[in-house]
Formats: structure tokens, sequence, C-alpha cells
């Protein structure tokens, strides 16, 4: 073992254990994480010799490409891509735009996809990437995406990193400092006295680069400096002052270069007139860096050593030297970026190619290149107004590249004295959309719209409509509401969708709902998603509530829009909870869940609350609204709402009116559009359950208004089961049947002949009763509503009979990922057409089959037609 592995027999233990698995097809991905000098770069050596009959595949993180989408990424691939013809064409479309070989706009997750079936095709491989935490965020993303995929593929991937930074997602290994003994050991060959021995082992707390590199720096005489990492670059700069000019300026050039090529360190050295004979050798000597096929420093603290250590004239030279020799053609970007870093004032002429860097880093998804390219030629501007508009677009990229604290920092110091009043509206909205984003609970839509006031016409009602959505997104839209209707007030009327929602504030549904269903159909859906699926819910409309999902998940999936695609099953999944669909609805949750996972973002929460709260199950409801309040802890809204319904339903299942009546006034007091709605027939039914017969009879009034108005079937037929709990009349009980009958909200039909039942009970008609109890019990058992189906039996046992019990169902034992799985395949789904849409490997899949074949005692992917049909 080499002695700086010394103590290290755990980490090895565990690395070993990841390859052994890998061969035998069970891959996986771990972090090493630590300080600099902790043995990240020696596991990662041992994990190269351990790796017999797997081919190995390397890239490392770069400080000066942190900027540059996919580098890493890039890096890696570069030994496989002549495997490239063997993707489907979409994914190696999706690789050619992100290494830069075809124009496009990128997305992460097809790419994800497609370094997936890349790698797999080359297998088995060991990967590994040094430096993970200068990735670029490209990269990380898909380095994340990688990771947690491998586990029926025989791939192996290692990171190393100081920080957890962009890959704190996958599982890490922390490493810490040598314990004493092996610290002395690996300390024992150095010519040291006692003292300074004792004094090492305690400056370095086990860093074995430290306790190696540190008697070098004299010996005797130890850095005065703060930590481990520090005392070693200070040692690795010592060494670097000791050398020639020639070679010291060499080394300065390597480390100013990211790529590591020979080619342009030798090119770059002969602009500078070095001798590159004897400056090359030395180098090298001094065991700083290895100049062969790659320029490789020993570590990467010595190469920040060496370049922290070069003055600024030195570090300029080295740079415009590379910009110099860097082809203009094929690498621009890099170009470029060099001479940024070679200036020493404001020149316009590089702040325009670094404008135009940014606009090409932009279409290739590289927002976070583009914003620091465009904050770069903000910098080098000469001339003010340029200067204020290009802060301003690196505002705007910082923002959409998720460093919203970046962006604000930008946007204060835009001088918008400088800005006509079409730009100045465009930081505030930027502004509004920064503050929402730091909290939600803030006055964000109040900058979105200070903006509208700015502008005219259409443009000034969307961007009104925009803070509206700003407030469904996080949950906050009761609020917001009140503030756009009177901004809207103060607009001429339009006939659109803010006119309707005037017109609803103020004269309520019978005015409004006509004019929502016009303006309906001239809704941006796509601008305000959010919204729409909001007022397909406040219609009572479930045909108009299909629309707007099929149309969000077609231009979700065609569009390659993550957040709209993630909306649209989402509204799937809610849309097939009040048909009663719930293993249609747990796919779509399933399916949901894997594009949030693929993305690295928390699932929506609310379908798993409609979900859990149907289905009747306590302790599931539980845990929803746990992670709900949680996803809400800044935000008094939507979410909370949900919850507050969710609540408000299965109390009235098992029977708890007061606690019912309580979370239903709690989710209808907001006034939040179609929650409010939908919890006013609970808050009926607990109300005159707790003798609350005044609640109730506001409480219908409410839903009555806002059901005729909106004229359908199923509204019509939730509020004639309602007005019979206040009215008493059989009339009532048989009008709801009668509506719901025709309509899919068979939970709401369910429920319908359950009251009615218990109604009929309680009038003592017990033949009558039954056969309403029975109907209920049955149809609320068939879709799993068991709370729902506990009191239907209970009222049925009153009368004299004993319910049938659901048999259980072999499918009830698979995972909702499974049961995704296995019904997409019943459809006649290959494995590879389900991995696209569920971002998994097709071997992952198929591991998932075996296992669903296996719980449903069935061999064939024919046989699962019939246990989902």
């Amino acid at each position: 073992m080499r002695t700086h592995l010394l103590g290290r027999d755990d980490e090895i233990r565990c690395l070993d254990g990841l390859i052994s698995a890998a061969g035998e097809g069970r891959g996986g991905a771990l972090v090493l994480r630590g300080e600099a000098g902790i043995g990240k770069s020696a596991l990662l050596d041992h994990v190269r010799e351990a790796a017999s009959g797997f081919r190995l595949l390397e890239a490392s993180g770069s400080e000066f490409e942190t900027e540059l989408p996919f580098a890493a990424l890039h890096q890696l691939c570069v030994p496989v891509l002549d495997r490239l013809g063997e993707l489907a064409p979409g994914r190696r479309a999706a690789l050619e735009v992100a290494f830069g070989l075809a124009g496009g706009q990128p997305d992460v997750l097809q790419i994800g996809l497609a370094t997936l079936d890349l790698l797999s095709a080359a297998g088995p491989l060991v990967c590994l990437v040094d430096d993970a935490h200068w990735l670029d965020e490209a990269s990380a993303r898909v380095f994340t995406f990688l990771g947690r995929r491998l586990a029926a593929d025989p791939i192996v991937l290692v990171l190393a990193a100081r920080e957890p930074g962009l890959i704190a997602q996958l599982p890490a290994l922390v490493l810490e400092g040598l314990p004493d003994a092996q610290a002395r050991a690996l300390l024992a060959a150095e010519p040291v006295d006692d003292k300074v021995r004792e004094r090492l082992l305690a400056e370095a707390r086990g860093n074995p680069l430290a306790l190696l590199e540190l008697p070098r720096a004299g010996g005797f005489a130890l850095p005065s400096v703060s930590s481990a990492p520090s005392a070693v670059e200070a040692s690795f700069q010592s060494r670097v002052a000791a050398l020639p000019d020639d070679a010291r300026s060499l080394l300065v050039v390597a480390s100013a270069d990211p790529t590591g090529e020979p080619r342009l360190l030798w090119a770059a050295a002969g602009q500078l007139g070095l001798d590159l004979t004897t400056a090359g050798a030395v180098a090298e000597a001094s065991g700083l860096v290895s100049l062969s096929t790659r320029v490789r420093f020993c570590h990467p603290l010595a190469r920040s050593a060496v370049y922290l250590a070069a003055d600024a004239a030195e570090r300029q030279a080295a740079h415009l030297a590379l910009a110099a020799v860097t082809d203009a053609q094929a690498d621009p970007d890099r170009r470029v970026w060099h001479l940024a870093q070679a200036g020493t004032g404001p020149d316009d002429e590089v702040a325009a190619e670094l404008e135009r860097s940014a606009s090409r880093a932009r279409s290739r998804g590289g927002v976070a290149a583009a914003a620091a390219f465009l904050e770069r030629a903000a910098a080098l501007s000469l001339d003010p107004r340029l200067r204020a508009l290009r802060t301003l677009a690196a505002g705007e990229a910082k923002f959409d590249a998720g460093a919203v604290d970046d962006a604000g920092e930008l946007l204060s110091t835009v001088d918008v004295g400088l800005l006509d009043s079409s730009e100045v509206a465009k930081v505030e909205r930027l502004c509004g959309q920064v503050a929402f984003a730091r909290n939600p609970a803030n006055d964000g839509p109040g900058f979105v719209l200070s903006a509208a006031r700015r502008m005219t016409g259409a443009a000034a009602r969307d961007c009104v409509l925009d803070a509206l959505e700003m407030g469904l997104v996080v949950g906050r839209a009761s609020g917001v509401m009140d503030v756009v209707v009177r901004e809207a007030r103060t607009m001429p009327p339009e006939p659109d969708v803010l006119n309707a929602l005037v017109v609803l504030a103020e004269e309520g549904h019978r005015a409004a709902v006509p004019l929502l269903r016009k303006a309906f159909d001239s809704l941006v859906w796509t601008r305000h998603p959010a919204l729409a699926t909001m007022l397909a819910g406040e219609l009572w409309d479930t045909a108009v509530h299909h629309t707007v999902t099929d149309w969000l998940m077609k231009t979700g999936r065609e569009a390659g829009s993550p957040f709209v695609l993630r909306l649209g099953l989402a509204q799937t999944a809610v849309v097939a909870v009040h048909a009663g669909d719930f293993g249609a609805a747990a796919s779509a949750i399933a399916e949901e869940e894997a594009v949030a996972d693929a993305l690295g973002v928390t699932p929506l929460p609310y379908p798993r609350l409609h979900l859990a709260a149907m289905r009747g199950s306590g302790k599931e409801l539980v845990t929803q609204i746990q992670h709900a309040t949680q996803a809400a802890a800044r935000v008094e809204g939507l979410l909370v709402a949900n919850a507050q319904w969710a609540s408000a339903v299965l109390h009235n299942a098992t029977g708890q009116y007061p606690a019912a009546l309580a979370a239903a006034q709690k989710a209808v007091e907001p006034g939040d559009l179609y929650l409010a709605g939908i919890a006013l027939p609970e808050l009926v039914e607990a109300a005159m359950r707790c003798g609350e017969e005044k609640s109730a009879l506001e409480a219908l009034e409410d839903l009555t208004e806002r059901t005729s108005a909106a004229g359908t079937e199923w509204g019509l037929g939730v509020a004639a089961s309602a007005r019979a709990l206040v009215s008493g009349e059989e009339s009532d009980y048989l009008a709801a049947l009668s509506h719901l009958e025709i309509t899919t909200a068979r939970p709401y039909l369910a429920r319908a002949h359950l009251l009615y039942g218990e109604w009929l009970r309680r009038a003592g008609r017990r033949v009558d009763a039954r056969e309403q109890l029975r109907t209920a019990h049955s149809l609320l058992s068939s879709m799993g509503m068991q709370a729902f189906a506990t009191r239907a039996a209970v009222e049925l046992k009153a009368t004299g009979e004993v319910a049938r019990s659901r048999s259980a169902q072999a499918a009830d034992d698979l995972t909702e990922q499974e049961q995704h799985i296995a019904r997409l395949v019943a459809t006649g789904a290959t494995s590879k057409e389900v991995a696209a849409r569920l971002f998994l490997s097709p071997r992952t899949v198929d591991a998932h089959l075996r296992n669903v074949f296996r719980k449903l005692g069935i061999n064939s992917r024919r046989q699962l037609a019939g246990v989902f049909s």
C-alpha cells in the first residue's frame, strides 16, 4: 500500500465494493469529499489500479472553466464519442448540441439520458472526476443525473470534491484527518527533529499531503499559515519561487490554461520567448508538473499556488499569450475569456466579443456562462449606457441560472437613469422576480406591477397577469389577487381574462363565468399555465380541465419544458384522483417525481395530498402534510390550503367532524381559485354534522352560486348533494345522483350514494338504505377510498347487512414506480420508451420489470395487459 493510503482501509473497502458490485451489473456513484490534501486524489489512484476489466474515463473540474457549459462532461466523454453513431438520433443530437458540434437549444434531461446511453454502450466503465468542486453547472447536473441512475449498469462514477457544491445530492464519503498513529507513521521517514515533528503533527491535523509536503518547506521552519491546505500551498509557492524565471513563467502559463493541452502550452510559451527545452526540463524536475500527453500538476493546490504566486503582470502576459494561440474559429469563447483576463482596463472591443460569447453560451443552454461573459463585458465597457444594459443582461442571465442573490446585486448597480422607460420596466420586472424568489412572502409582485405601470396595452395587462402567475406558482395567489384586481381597475377594460378576474372579484361568479369561458380560449397558456389550471377548476369543468392538462403534457414533452411537463403531470394526477382512477394518479405522480429527481428539485406536493385524502390514508396524509408544510415554510397560501382541504376530506371520511369543519374553514377562508370551491362541500357536511347550520347555509349559498353559474353536471351534482344535507329533501339526493351519474367524478358519485343511504337509514327505510350503501361501498372499495368505504360498511352493518371486503390485488404490492412502469409496458411501450419517459436506463427498467413479474407471478409482458386492463 502506498504510504499516503495509510489509515484509509475503510475507504478502500468501500471503493472496492463499489467496483465489485459494478462488475456484477450493479453500478453506483460516490463522492469523495474533504479538504485539499486529505487523500482524495490518492484514493482515485487506487480506483485506477483496482478497476481491472473496466475501461477508464477521466475528467477534472477547472477553476477557469466553471462557467463553460458541459466542459467537464465533454472531457469525460471524448474517448467514447466514436460510439455516438450507436445512439438514437434524438439522443445523438442532444450530445452534439451540448458539445458544440451542432446548433440548437440543449435539454439537460435529454443530455443526461444521452450520456447514460453512451456510457452504457461503452461499458463496463470506471469514470473518475477530480476537482468536482470546480465543475461547470451543466456538467454537475448531468453527473448528478447519472449518479442516481447507474443501479442496473456496469458503471462506477467516483468524484472528488472539497465541498458538496453542485453535486450535494450524490452519496458522499467524507474523509477526515488520519489518526495520530497513522500520521506519525507517514511522517516517520522525514528527516526532522522531534520538536518539529510534534509541531508538524499538530499543524497538519492528519492531512496526508501536509505531512508529506511541509517538511520540504525548509525542514525545520513551518510556514506561518492558518490551515494545512494553506500551509501546503505556501510550500508549493516556496518551491516555485526557487525556480529560474523561464521555468516559473512556463508554470504560470500552464496554470492559466484549463485545457491541459501541451500544444497550447508550448505555443504560448513560444509567444513569450521562453527557452522551451530548458524551462520544460526544470519545471518537470521540480516535481510540480508533468509535461507529457497532458499537462498535469502534481496536485490541484500546486496549480493554484503557481497561479496565485504570480504577480498581475505575469498572469496577464500568460493569458495574452494563450489568447494569441487559441483558435478564434474553433474555440472563440476561451480565446475571448483569456483576452478579458489579460486586460488592464476598459476595452470596448473585448467587451463586444464577450457579449457575442454570451449569446453563443446562452444558445447552448449555458446561462451561467452567459452571465459570466456579460458581467465581464459590463466591467470592460467604456460607454455608460452599454455598461448599464450589459449589467441588466448579466443580471437576467444570473437569475435564469438560479444565482438569485448575484442577480439582485447586479440589478442594484444598474444606472436606471441611462435607460428608457421600457428598459426600466424590465429592471423592475426582474427585481420583482428576484424578490419573489428570495422570499415569496415579500413584495415581489409589487415590483412586477410597478413594471406594468410603465407599459401600455397588452404588454401591461400581461405583466399584471405575470404577477398573479408568480403568486400561483409559489402558492400565495390569494394575497396577490387583491393587488392584481386593484391594478386592473386602473386600466381600460378589455375582453380578456384579466377583465374577467376583475368581474369575478367585484360581481361574483354569475357575472364572471361567461367572461371566463370566453376569455379562456384566448389565455396564453404558455405564459400562464398555473392560472389556466386553476381557472379550469374554478369552472367545475372536467372537460376544460382535461383540455388544459392534455395541452400541458403535449407542450411539456414536445417543447422539452420540465416545468410545464411537471405541472401537466401534477394536473393529470389531480384529474385522475377526482375521477377515482388512483392507479393512473399514482403513475402520474411517479413520473413527476422522476422528472423532479432528474432536475434535482423537490416534487410538487399537492397531487400526493389529493391522493392521500381520497384514499383515506391518515398516516400517508400526515406525512404528505408534513412535506407540504416544509415546502410552504415561507408561504401561507395554496400549499397550505391544499393541506387543509385534504384534512377536511379525511376527517369527514372518518367521522371526525369538528376537525373537518376547522380544516374546511381554513381552506375556504383565503378565497383561492379552485380550492375554495372544492372545499365548500366539505364545509357544508362537517358543519351540519356539528350542528353549525348557519355556517352550512353560508357555505351552501356560496357553493350554489359558483356551481349554478358554471352549469356543469359535476358542479350541479356536488351542490345538490350538499343541499340535501341542509334541506333533508329526498329530491335533492336524487338530483345529486342524476347529475353525477353522467360525469367522470366517481368519488363524488360514491359519496352521494353514501350520504343518501345514511339519510335513508336514519329515516327508517332500511331496505332502501341497503341498496344505496351497498352501491356506495362497492364504488368506494373498488376505487380504493378505504376511509369512506369503512364508513359505508359501518352504516351498512347498521341496516343488518355485512359489507363484502375487497379482495387484495397482487398489484397492491408494487411500488408506485413499479406500477407506473408496468402500466406503460402493458400499453405496449418498450423498455427504451419507458426509460425515456422516466429518465432511467433501459437496464434499470428491465430490473424493475423483473421485480414486477416476481410480485405478480407472471413471466411475460403480454400478461401485464390483463393485470392493468
